[in-house]
């Protein structure tokens, strides 16, 4: 059973940046689709970004494109997320996540909870003065 676990949140100005990780456990990360989610207090969970299984697709939230990179090292089964110019509106708790297959996951922007069958239990990202 693949288990994801996320580290890297902290407190950070507005304009910093933070590089958070996703490392798996349990299976390799080769065959999973990535995404990587986020949830504000009061807020439903989004997507913020996808990675598909080869690398190959990925894609973010219009809120984050330009700002935020994912990257994967399978020999680390680790997936990364960094963040530069946060913003106070992007404080929330993050959350990664993966799904086995399939060969369309991240084709059409980034993805719903639904759509993931594993997760991590987040680390809480906060941008303020």
């Amino acid at each position: 059973q693949l288990q994801l676990v996320e580290s890297g949140g902290g407190l950070v100005q507005p304009g910093g940046s933070l590089r958070l990780s996703c490392t798996a456990s349990g299976s390799t990360l080769d065959y999973y689709g990535i995404g990587w989610f986020r949830q504000a207090p009061g807020k439903e969970r989004e997507g913020v970004s996808c990675m598909s299984k080869s690398g190959g697709r990925i894609n973010y939230a219009d809120s984050v494109e330009g700002r935020f990179t994912v990257t994967r090292d399978n020999a680390k089964s680790t997936v990364y997320l960094r963040m530069n110019e946060l913003k106070p509106e992007d404080t929330a708790v993050y959350y990664c996540a993966a799904v086995l297959g399939p060969i369309t996951f991240c084709s059409g922007g980034v993805p719903k909870p639904g759509e993931m069958r594993n997760w991590g239990k987040g680390t809480l990202v906060t941008v303020s003065t």
